[in-house]
């Protein structure tokens, strides 16, 4: 038997603009002002690969990183420059222990418990403030049960929980925020993520900590003219048959044709993270000609109207919409959802 190994292509892929990235970065980064923007690359770096994204934004001068836990942490901080730092945002377990004091990077602590934990380490860390999300995070007012004198504190942070929308929640957790400062010395102060950058001036601090909008996201109008895509989904076509008037597409036959046309039946489904909320809604192309999705989307399998593209074959490749502000309007998902649901069936190149 031989040993070669035989490569089998993926029938989809990722295309990855690099300079979407960069420029998305450095647009945050500016609308930033006096604060540095730093880069959430946690769950996998949004789906389009931690390292990548990592090595990437670190080149271009980000020098704070902010990823789940700590697997993630081992991911990236081998390619790790000694000014770069990273922040593991789920804060310190005791099972984490033995790995963290070993670890360049800190912990972000989210209670009391933890920080006694870590505080005998002697340890860098950072220190996340409850100011109204309810999530992770010390409360205000428990604040006064720690010495925080004692502790090596580098961002003291907290995290905005509707910055997409105009409304009182922003401000009253800014308030917060500011009264937790008040208790706890720390070098550097964090509150804004992509969209808290796009409140102004007052929700910056001495750094920001973008994530969706390095991907692509727009949550606020003042994002939409700044932020480029960066993920595109590619996929081939495996058949392509032709529809009779009265003929039914898919599960539950949601789709039924009113007229003979010609479809193709793409290798994508709700596997690869093209969910059920595109069915008949979702819209792939080939070059600038649109092809609608036509009934229910399929765990591994996608069925789009080709009348505008005829010649169409088997092996073709064709592109999905996955603007992700249109995308969204079109599923009835999250940004997040979209970007971060890109499955692990795509090989991913980076253009």
């Amino acid at each position: 038997m031989s040993d070669k190994v035989i490569d089998i292509p993926s029938p989809t892929r990722l295309r990855l603009d690099a300079g979407a990235l960069l420029s998305n970065w450095h647009a945050l980064d500016n609308m930033s002002g006096a604060a540095s923007a730093g880069a959430a690359i946690k769950a996998n770096a949004y789906g389009l690969g931690a390292v990548e994204v990592f090595q990437r934004l670190q080149s271009a001068g980000c020098r704070d990183f902010y990823v789940a836990n700590w697997r993630e942490a081992k991911e990236i901080e081998s390619c790790a420059e000694a000014h770069t730092n990273i922040s593991v945002l789920n804060g310190v377990r005791p099972e984490d222990m033995p790995f963290a004091i070993t670890s360049s990077a800190k912990p972000v602590l989210n209670s009391v418990e933890q920080a006694v934990r870590w505080r005998e380490t002697g340890r860098p860390c950072d220190l996340m403030i409850n100011s109204g999300m309810n999530r992770l995070g010390i409360n205000v007012s428990e604040l006064h049960q720690c010495d925080w004198s004692e502790m090596n504190i580098d961002i003291v942070m907290s995290h905005l929980a509707s910055a997409d929308e105009d409304v009182p929640q922003n401000e009253a957790q800014l308030e917060q925020f500011a009264n937790a400062l008040q208790l706890v010395p720390g070098k550097r102060r964090s509150l804004s993520n992509s969209a808290g950058i796009a409140l102004g001036q007052d929700y910056h601090f001495d750094c920001t900590r973008p994530g969706l909008s390095l991907y692509g996201g727009k949550q606020r109008p003042a994002l939409v003219e700044t932020i480029q895509q960066v993920a595109f989904p590619e996929v081939q076509i495996l058949q392509t048959r032709n529809l009779q008037h009265g003929d039914q597409v898919g599960y539950n036959a949601k789709y039924t044709a009113e007229r003979d046309h010609p479809i193709a039946i793409l290798a994508m489904g709700y596997a690869d993270g093209y969910l059920r909320g595109f069915s008949n809604t979702g819209i792939f192309s080939k070059d600038q000609t649109k092809l609608p999705v036509l009934g229910r989307i399929s765990m591994d399998l996608v069925a789009v109207d080709i009348s505008d593209a005829p010649d169409l074959k088997e092996s073709d490749w064709i592109s999905a919409d996955y603007d992700l502000p249109r995308a969204s309007l079109q599923s009835g998902l999250s940004q997040y959802e979209l970007i971060t649901g890109l499955g692990n069936r795509y090989s991913r190149y980076w253009a």
